[in-house]
């Protein structure tokens, strides 16, 4: 593990990989270890029906808190997105 990957802040994301939709951030940790074993145990603890239906985790480098609630969480990642979307967007117009 590199110094980044142990200092860094990871987001665990619920998504569904058929309709696209975010359930949004399940839990910010600290290190990509963390990270790693937070997103098997939520796995393994996953109900077999939901997995059919598409929902997945996923990791993703953040600069959000660990332990910050949530909710919270997925709103300033939403609004992040949004940000470089409509960035990008201006971009492409720019061309």
């Amino acid at each position: 593990m590199t110094r980044e990957e142990l200092n860094t802040s990871y987001a665990i994301i619920l998504h569904n990989i058929r309709t696209y939709r975010s359930a949004g951030v399940v839990e910010v940790v600290k290190g990509k270890q963390l990270a790693e074993s937070t997103l098997e145990k939520l796995q393994d603890c996953q109900d077999s029906t939901d997995r059919d239906e598409g929902w997945r985790y996923f990791i993703e480098k953040t600069d959000q808190k660990p332990g910050i609630n949530p909710a919270e969480a997925t709103q300033q990642r939403q609004e992040e997105l949004e940000v470089r979307e409509s960035k990008a967007m201006q971009d492409t117009r720019d061309r």
